[in-house]
């Protein structure tokens, strides 16, 4: 039998009009890998400040076996800004010390790129005080990770990481002894590394088996069988457990829920998105073009990051964007946006803009707002009302569905928060009735309850989609396609999405290859002739695959709903076939013109 560590006894915590938890008992013993979730402002940091006693409670009792380790960390360090990353870090040991323990090895090249600390700019004789904000979350993340914590704490622990540096703390927390809690909003992470949830709502810890998965189809059933959505179909625990039961096997093999229980939830609930339909749609907003790059050359100061590239965005498009931090992602973006908005070409090549384009850009940076309006006010100043594919909403049944419920709706935007100024910024993009949505990383501040509102909008949304993210869950809820930068100055689409990138990104590092672009002192030579028309021959069979991508899941979508057909089932399984050897001799073609 596990041993108990932590205990929380009838519980309470309240602040000046709001009560976060009320009567709370449950706990924490070794072994546990619990996710906490939860809308927010509901309580889960505090929950999380509870367990490690770093705030009192009002009532109840919180207790600790006798000589317990904990581990806490917070969204604000207390890092000294005089100390070195090395103080920090590894305190008094001697090199050689943490250099021949295994755990310090891997925590540092999990979060620094190896033991030289290549991710700070002097490794680790790097002063605290002039890091960024995500170059200290690491820092405080690795001070963590080397301790032999009995229990560790953990409120965002993905914030600042990227897709590589999530997959590797999911790794790392898997194999670590000992319990943890973790607050996130990272759905994939939860799924890959917690074997309990822990739902926070209305001052109630509500408890489920299993990761995140689990947890949507136990939410769903719930739901069901207390009648709360009269219609089936707005039920979006349903919704998106059909999609976690309808993806590629790496996914679907994960959930740790029954699958009899799953499928009879779900055996008439359609498709996320209707593609067809949607690309239909996006065709007759957009026509033909959307973007068309042809030798183009970004560069960001004396750095070249994208170099010669050919590359279209074509109508009904939903592209995951991924890469290295400082490949080039958010730079690729604002090029498209500045030749979408004032008509400026980059300094090399040429982007064709079609002349039914209207662009919403979600940049990482919040927009300023009259901080006197109200939200309602700053959404119906764009538009009164929305039409989103088939749904028209109001601007405040918009509100409604991003968490603007009731009087919330007129709260000055003043008194925001950053993630509810975040949502109301993605509002007022949304009410534009854009068809073509950048997204640069929207999952910052947002909880799992508005990210799955903001999912459910766009899979009616027809238009062309480019999400920038390191929320590998968003990434592949909302996209088709996954492209990345792997810092070699090109655009490559990944057949094998996600999983794909994070193993070409582990042989570069293994082959000892740079992992950010170099400065124009070192650029490679102008292409050749036939090197222009390989690439430009790259793109086209991208766009193939892109569209034969789209067919496939449409196919397999008719397969499913002719199952007892024989005869339809056949001719489908046939088109299946060829569809298959079509795929196989554009990738090895794809990957003959990528090796040349």
């Amino acid at each position: 039998m596990a041993t108990n560590l932590i205990n929380l006894e009838t519980v309470g915590k309240a602040y000046p009009n709001r009560t976060l938890l009320d009567g709370v008992s449950l706990g924490l013993s070794d072994g546990d890998r619990v996710g906490i979730v939860g809308r927010n402002g509901d309580g889960k940091t505090t929950l999380l400040s509870l367990l490690g006693k770093t705030e009192p409670a009002d009532s109840g009792r919180v207790t600790w076996s006798g000589g317990l380790r904990v581990g806490l960390l917070t969204q604000r360090d207390t890092l000294d800004p005089d100390a070195t990353v090395r103080d920090q870090v590894l305190g008094g040991m001697a090199e050689h010390e943490w250099a021949s323990d295994a755990r310090t090895r891997d925590v540092l090249t999990g979060l620094f790129g190896g033991l030289d600390l290549p991710g700070l700019s002097h490794g680790l004789d790097s002063t605290v005080g002039p890091l960024s904000g995500g170059e200290r979350r690491r820092v405080a993340l690795a001070q963590l990770l080397i301790t032999d914590a009995d229990v560790l704490l953990l409120d965002e622990p993905t914030n600042h990481l990227d897709v590589e540096g999530i997959d590797w703390l999911a790794r790392h927390m898997r194999q670590r002894k000992g319990a943890f809690a973790v607050v996130t909003h990272d759905r994939w992470f939860l799924d890959e590394v917690c074997t309990r949830v822990w739902d926070v709502q209305d001052g109630q810890v509500f408890e489920y088996e299993g990761g995140y998965s689990a947890y949507v189809l136990a939410r769903a059933e719930r739901e069901r069988i207390a009648a709360v959505e009269a219609d089936k179909r707005s039920n979006l625990m349903r919704k998106e457990l059909a999609w976690l039961r309808r993806g590629p096997p790496a996914r679907t093999s994960k959930p740790k829920f029954r699958i009899d229980a799953a499928n009879a939830l779900i055996a008439d609930e359609p498709p996320a998105r209707d593609q067809p339909e949607l690309m239909s749609f996006a065709n007759s907003r957009l026509g033909k073009t959307v973007f068309d790059l042809e030798d183009v050359t970004i560069t960001a100061g004396d750095k070249t990051l994208l170099s010669d590239l050919t590359w279209q965005l074509g109508p009904g498009d939903r592209i995951g964007l991924v890469g290295v931090n400082g490949a080039g992602k958010t730079s690729l973006l604002r090029a498209l946006a500045t030749a979408a908005f004032d008509e400026r070409q980059p300094a090399k090549g040429v982007i064709k803009v079609g002349k039914t384009v209207r662009l919403a850009y979600l940049s990482q940076e919040v927009a300023e707002l009259d901080p006197t309006w109200r939200v309602l006010e700053a959404v119906q100043r764009v538009r009164e009302h929305v039409d989103l594919g088939k749904r028209q909403l109001s601007a405040s049944q918009l509100c409604e569905q991003f968490g603007f419920t009731g009087t919330k709706q007129w709260t000055p935007v003043g008194d925001l928060s950053g993630g509810e100024r975040r949502r109301l910024q993605l509002l007022r993009l949304l009410m534009d009735e854009p068809n073509v949505l950048f997204l640069d990383e929207p999952t910052n501040d947002l909880d799992i309850e508005t990210l799955t509102q903001l999912e459910d909008l766009l899979d009616g949304w027809p238009g062309s989609l480019v999400v920038v993210s390191h929320d590998r869950y968003f990434v592949e809820r909302t996209t088709d396609v996954v492209q990345a930068l792997l810092g070699d100055r090109n655009l490559r689409m990944l057949p094998g999405g996600i999983e794909e990138y994070l193993r070409r990104r582990r042989e570069q590092m293994d082959s000892g290859l740079g992992s950010t672009p170099t400065s124009t002192g070192g650029a490679k030579p102008k292409p050749s002739a036939d090197a222009r028309a390989a690439k430009k021959e790259l793109a086209k069979i991208e766009r193939q695959l892109d569209k034969l991508t789209a067919e496939e899941a449409k196919l397999h979508e008719d397969m499913a709903v002719h199952a007892t057909d024989s005869t339809k089932l056949a001719q489908l399984t046939a088109r299946s076939a060829t569809l298959a050897d079509t795929r196989e001799n554009l990738e090895n073609r794809w990957l003959e013109l990528s090796e040349d």
